[in-house]
């Protein structure tokens, strides 16, 4: 009887040290992940993100003053996305997108005072005042467009990626989309040849759940929209966009399939935007209820949250990173404000190569 319980009590023993070691690998584990990348990145990360959100909070200001006009959509609550594939792409990879572009541009290294120009539509825009918010266009940094057309850009940037593999580089492209876009037949067009010739292009849907104003479950009868990649056998996965970590560890995947010629990647990253779809949007379709529950998630705050756990910085250089953000900002619309309008009689500048086009009317 001695002999059967001791044996039963060291079973139950080696039962509980097992699963406390499990248990505490897990948390190792998960220690790991949070921490895979260095202080550098989280303070560039932060540092990256809160531009985004300043820039954008300073565009909405302007915007009611009515110092920017036409359409103007906002990024504010999707930061994560950007600083997510910043992390993996380098000198010669491309971005393309919709119209909620302001700060794409500004990841791949545009100037903050050459995109609010553009807003205020000033010749010193990145467009030179020709393309306003959603329009902005760099070949120098990689940025091909915001595009108005919904879903309209998505086989331009299998094109990208096409050029890029024609011409035996590495580069990559990303492509943006917003979750409206998927009920686009380009968008299967584009993923079905991309797959097919195996191009370097990474088709990201920035799912915020409602396109412009409809839920997803109201408008597709696949809500998991990563799914639809499988129609393609494309290499298809749903990622959580509140956090930045996720982003930048599904993007250095994909980036890398991308790079080795093993072909595209789709990516459902599943985010939120706090602003309504537009500024003229009031966003009613939604309870404050939900809307409060993502802030929560902020991915800005998410980022600080970890840099102050791990003491990566004092609270004076958390500081100065805030001032410096501060003051790229002001000076970017003090910038806009300084430029000039185009004038009337430039209007078919950029339209023709030809400086002379014989076609041109005069009215």
């Amino acid at each position: 009887m001695y002999r059967i319980l001791s044996r039963t009590f060291l079973l139950l023993f080696v039962i509980n040290i097992h699963f406390m070691s499990k248990g505490s690998n897990a948390v190792v584990a998960k220690d790991n992940k949070a921490l895979k990348y260095s202080k550098e990145q989280y303070l560039k990360w932060y540092e990256e993100m809160l531009l985004y959100r300043k820039f954008e909070e300073k565009a909405s200001a302007c915007y009611i003053q009515q110092k920017i006009r036409g359409f103007c959509h906002l990024y504010i609550g999707q930061e994560a996305i950007i600083a997510g594939y910043e992390t993996s792409l380098g000198e010669g990879d491309s971005v393309i997108t919709t119209y909620r572009d302001h700060c794409q541009p500004i990841g791949r290294g545009a100037d903050p005072k050459i995109i609010m120009a553009e807003l205020f539509g000033k010749t010193s825009g990145i467009s030179k005042g020709r393309g306003g918010s959603m329009h902005m266009f760099s070949k120098e940094k990689g940025f091909y467009g915001g595009h108005g057309i919904v879903g309209g850009h998505i086989p331009l940037g299998a094109g990208i990626a096409f050029a890029e593999k024609y011409k035996g580089t590495k580069n990559v492209n990303i492509c943006l989309m917003g979750d409206g876009a998927v009920r686009q037949g380009a968008f299967h067009e584009a993923l079905n040849m991309a797959m097919t010739w195996k191009l370097p292009v990474i088709f990201v849907i920035e799912n915020n759940m409602y396109a412009m104003g409809t839920s997803v479950e109201r408008t597709s009868n696949v809500t998991d929209l990563y799914k639809l990649g499988h129609a393609y056998e494309m290499p298809s996965f749903a990622v959580n966009g509140m956090k930045v970590e996720d982003c930048a560890d599904a993007f250095e995947e994909a980036v890398e399939r991308a790079r080795k010629g093993d072909g595209p990647t789709l990516l459902e990253i599943r985010t939120y935007r706090y602003k309504g779809h537009s500024m003229s949007d009031p966003a009613k379709y939604r309870s404050k209820e939900e809307l409060n529950n993502y802030k929560d998630r902020d991915p800005i705050a998410d980022v600080l949250n970890t840099i102050q756990e791990n003491k990566f910085a004092s609270e004076e250089e958390l500081k100065a990173i805030e001032d410096k953000v501060k003051n790229i900002v002001t000076e970017a619309e003090k910038f806009a404000e300084e430029g000039e309008f185009p004038e009337d009689e430039d209007i078919y500048d950029g339209v023709y190569a030809d400086d002379n086009y014989p076609f041109i009317k005069e009215f």
